[in-house]
């Protein structure tokens, strides 16, 4: 029988090993703004469409932010809903 190589070894050292780490956190990241972003708006009852008019942007473009599985989200894009929803993004390297 085959010695599994991923036994004993963390979830970072599983995805590191299948090139894909960098990727997941990146998908993580944005899932998790994006659902801080709609439970803001959920808490002060703000509509798609008044949020992408304090953005200043298109439904369309909203939506992208929403969707957790969509990475083609600008900072801009982040920066704008996140002063739409009155909080500040912070972004720092670690």
């Amino acid at each position: 029988m085959k010695k599994n190589r991923h036994i004993g070894s963390s979830l970072d050292d599983f995805l590191k090993g299948e090139g894909v780490l960098e990727e997941t956190r990146a998908v993580a990241l944005k899932e998790a703004i994006a659902c801080q972003v709609q439970e803001a708006m959920h808490k002060e009852n703000i509509t798609k469409v008044e949020m992408a008019r304090r953005m200043n942007t298109s439904r369309a473009a909203l939506d992208r932010l929403l969707d957790p599985g969509n990475g083609s989200v600008t900072l801009q894009t982040l920066a704008r809903a996140a002063r739409a929803i009155g909080r500040d993004l912070r972004i720092e390297l670690v």
